[in-house]
């Protein structure tokens, strides 16, 4: 059985993406929402809010629901962990997280 390598895919610079907030950018023709939280944590999730099928999430507020760094979805103002995309009101409505990484002062996102 082998594993398929990640495909890392450039979304956008890094001072593309203020501290708390997110951007919307297309991953190997997917549409993620990718956020920074703080100056130097970030994170990437599908974009579609799975209860209207609106490219949204992105547009959403970042912030701490206890343990859990969210984001809330800007129409059902569902709470997702940007850490695995569980949605914290209906885990039947949870989306993908992605892996996300910086290079050279460049956001990187692999489907996860």
């Amino acid at each position: 059985m082998s594993i398929e390598p990640l495909v890392w895919t450039t979304v956008c610079a890094v001072d593309d993406i203020l501290p708390d907030t997110g951007v919307c950018a297309l991953a190997e023709g997917r549409p993620v929402a990718v956020f920074r939280v703080g100056h130097t944590q970030f994170y990437a999730i599908d974009n579609v809010d799975p209860k209207s099928g609106a490219s949204v999430l992105s547009r959403g507020l970042v912030g701490n629901l206890g343990k859990h760094v969210v984001v809330a979805s800007p129409l059902y103002k569902n709470h997702f962990d940007l850490s695995d995309g569980v949605c914290l009101e209906a885990p039947e409505h949870s989306v993908r997280a992605h892996s996300v990484r910086v290079e050279d002062g460049r956001v990187l996102v692999a489907l996860g």
